[in-house]
């Protein structure tokens, strides 16, 4: 079953800068709520470059569901990692005349419990263990690592001091 997701916030997808900002974190830039934002809540979708091939710097690069990749566009090319995120990305999926569920290269992002005023929007890369590298997010729950938790056990050199610079 498709998970339920509620429109954004009655503002058209270009308004996305009347709720978010980009602001400075301990590791770079990062996306920052300007106001409260409920759980459940469509922010918009992922809007960037897709392409067939990684770029030079693969930095920002998101996997879509057909094998290409999207090199999102600011502001949410910025948007850093937590073990314990607020947000999380998805597919909209359609039904096409034939009825079959179709997955578009798009992706979207989705409040997954209350953001605050000021708080740093934040999603789990969940990367896949050959890709990860040690997590800094600082979350109680910190895996020590970037990487999807179903691949965490194949990781066999523990962080000594998960979720710290």
């Amino acid at each position: 079953m498709a998970p339920q997701h509620t429109p954004a916030l009655g503002v058209p997808p270009t308004s996305l800068s009347r709720l978010v900002r980009i602001g400075e974190t301990h590791v770079g830039r990062g996306v920052f709520a300007r106001r409260r934002i409920p759980a459940g809540i469509v922010l918009g979708e992922i809007l960037g470059t897709v392409l067939d091939d990684y770029p030079e710097d693969p930095s920002y690069v998101m996997e879509l569901s057909a094998g290409r990749l999207l090199d999102p566009a600011p502001p949410l090319r910025f948007m850093n990692h937590s073990c314990d995120p607020n947000c999380e990305i998805f597919y909209w999926e359609t039904e096409p005349e034939g009825g079959a569920n179709l997955e578009e290269d798009r992706l979207w992002l989705q409040t997954i419990r209350p953001v605050e005023p000021g708080e740093e929007i934040l999603i789990d890369y969940s990367w896949p263990a050959d890709a990860a590298i040690p997590c800094r997010c600082g979350a109680a729950n910190c895996r020590g690592w970037i990487v999807d938790p179903a691949e965490l056990h194949l990781l066999t050199t523990p962080q000594s001091d998960p979720g710290t610079e």
